[in-house]
């Protein structure tokens, strides 16, 4: 599979079997993560790996911040959690925060999202189904995640990631715009 083959064909996937994924995998997933680019070689991220017993607090937990912030939307909270629930590991990412530095901040941030999107490409090639989420259930901006990883008050939560084998989906075509529409040349 060539790289624009892998970027064509990624998808966000949510539903997963009950096969655990093995954790010399998920090393690799990692690994994969630490070959991004960032800024003065910071290497900003740090990377909490939640399976097993952890899940079932992390799911007790996104259950509760979803009823607080959907309380007349059941179905949405019930749609929302199957991903917590059927997933056998989740990864939470942080990036460091740079003291008295807002752009090396924002520089690390950057380099945390190139890490997760080259850990996707890798769990692609691992016959891994991943998805990256940051609102709702992925509880990036709720204090409850920061508290529950053990993150310093030096990092950032970025990123959740929902990651397993795939069930069967058919794969179909994403509609993109066409990069001519999204491009001024100069």
């Amino acid at each position: 599979m060539t790289v624009m083959e892998a970027l064509k064909n990624r998808r966000a996937i949510r539903n997963y079997t009950a096969q655990p994924v093995e954790k010399e995998k998920i090393e690799q997933i990692l690994q994969a993560a630490t070959y991004a680019p960032n800024d003065r070689m910071r290497e900003p991220w740090h990377f909490y790996i939640i399976q097993g017993e952890a899940m079932k607090r992390y799911e007790a937990m996104a259950d509760a911040y979803l009823q607080e912030r959907f309380p007349t939307k059941p179905n949405l909270v019930e749609s929302s959690l199957k991903v917590v629930q059927t997933t056998p590991v989740a990864i939470v990412v942080t990036a460091d925060i740079v003291e008295n530095d807002e752009d090396a901040t924002a520089d690390n941030v950057f380099a945390v999202c190139s890490a997760i999107m080259s850990m996707w490409l890798a769990a692609e090639e691992l016959g891994l189904g991943f998805v990256w989420r940051t609102r709702g259930v992925g509880l990036v901006h709720d204090a409850r995640m920061h508290a529950f990883i053990g993150a310093s008050d030096k990092q950032k939560v970025v990123g959740t990631i929902f990651l397993g084998y795939p069930q069967e989906q058919a794969l179909t075509d994403k509609k993109r715009t066409a990069f001519e529409e999204k491009t001024t040349w100069l």
